[in-house]
């Protein structure tokens, strides 16, 4: 699937879709140049799972941890890493054995390391917008996750 987000706030709102039809376990790698909206994106997934402080990408920190309506969020920001053996050290096996949501922005940074994701979300400018493709690669989620995004419904 693929749209175009016009401003941040429709970044947002596609992001509070995405929560609203996510699994409670799914890894989601989130590909795209900085400043692409990765990290809007996921701040309206967070807020509509209930978070009310501000957002940022855990660019210096690596990961930042959310519990929110019973339900685990684990935000990764690898842009920084050096190695992807670094993922090891800081425990990467133990976040995605949980039964939690792991958003990865950069996960290309790990390569070698990570496993596959269930969900791709590749973001790139387009002039004023952003360009957002979509795509479910775990069985349990392709041609069963549906989005309702602008009053539709999208099987991805």
């Amino acid at each position: 699937m693929e749209l175009c987000l016009h401003d941040p706030a429709e970044t947002e709102a596609f992001g509070a879709a995405l929560w609203r039809a996510l699994p409670e376990k799914c890894l989601v790698f989130l590909y795209g140049e900085l400043g692409t909206g990765k990290t809007t994106l996921l701040r309206g997934l967070l807020r509509a799972a209930g978070h009310k402080q501000a957002v940022r990408s855990p660019t210096y920190s690596l990961v930042e941890e959310y519990e929110l309506n019973g339900r685990r969020i684990f935000h990764f920001d690898l842009y920084r890493l050096q190695d992807s053996a670094e993922l090891e050290w800081m425990g990467m096996a133990d976040y995605l054995a949980q039964p939690a949501l792991c958003c990865i922005e950069w996960p290309q940074m790990g390569s070698g390391y990570l496993p596959e994701a269930d969900l791709e979300i590749h973001m790139a400018h387009q002039n004023d917008s952003r360009m957002i493709k979509i795509r479910a690669l775990a069985p349990r989620l392709k041609n069963t996750l549906k989005l309702s995004w602008k009053n539709r419904d999208i099987l991805l």
